[in-house]
């Protein structure tokens, strides 16, 4: 038990997945997992653990943002002895050619703001697990899922006066997406000696204006969920 989780010790599975999203949380549990159990409701922070393919793994949210997410996957890591992490999340593309609806898997990531440096002392680009982002390329093109990878820009706002604008260098450096935590994900698991991986599917589109409407978002994640946990599987 942690300050923001109410699980034992040993409920979590060595590997677990990170929806930011709760709903996102329990409807991947129901829908793909053998047996899950609830092992977590603080702060309406669901987590679980069940089955998929005989392994144990769990899925637990985190809430939005750098800040939020470090909580969930400090203490995972530390205190749950957690050895795998995989964002399964959402992201905003910075580029045409990643439509909505399409996947994109995080080759590496760059925090916007300092607050990766202030906590690691790093500032440059951070970097998944090489096995497990080949993994995940391989099953993508396995399972036929339209899928980009690339640089994704982590930002700590999502509202920004500048709007769009603030993304120019980023999309001129080649950026593919933008989301609110794959740069922590991948510094704090480098930090741990853990492996990590993020996936997101494309809700909305910074160049084009387009968008996915929230009652569909759940059925865009079959995909994403099949393939994290496939991946998962593996590790």
């Amino acid at each position: 038990m942690t300050p923001h989780n109410e699980a034992d010790k040993d409920d979590y599975a060595d590997t677990v997945l990170l929806p930011g999203d709760p709903q996102r949380a329990e409807w991947m549990a129901q829908t793909f997992l053998e047996a899950p159990r609830c092992i977590n409701r603080r702060r309406g922070a669901l987590g679980f653990t069940g089955l998929f393919g005989g392994k144990p793994v769990s899925i637990q949210a985190t809430g939005i943002g750098v800040s939020s997410f470090l909580i969930y996957a400090h203490e995972l890591l530390d205190h749950y002895g957690a050895r795998t992490l995989i964002r399964t999340g959402t992201c905003g593309s910075l580029t045409a050619k990643a439509k909505l609806r399409s996947l994109v898997i995080s080759q590496s990531a760059q925090a916007e703001s300092a607050q990766s440096g202030q906590v690691f002392g790093l500032y440059g680009p951070a970097g998944p697990d090489p096995a497990l982002l080949a993994s995940s390329l391989a099953k993508a093109v396995e399972f036929g899922i339209d899928h980009h990878a690339g640089l994704t820009v982590c930002s700590d706002i999502f509202y920004h006066p500048e709007g769009r604008a603030r993304f120019a260098v980023a999309q001129a450096e080649g950026a593919l997406a933008v989301d609110m935590e794959t740069s922590a994900l991948y510094r704090i698991s480098e930090h741990f000696g853990a492996r990590a991986l993020s996936m997101c599917v494309v809700v909305d589109n910074i160049e084009t204006g387009e968008q996915t409407d929230y009652s569909e978002r759940q059925a865009l994640f079959t995909d994403m969920s099949r393939l994290a946990l496939a991946v998962a599987a593996e590790s």
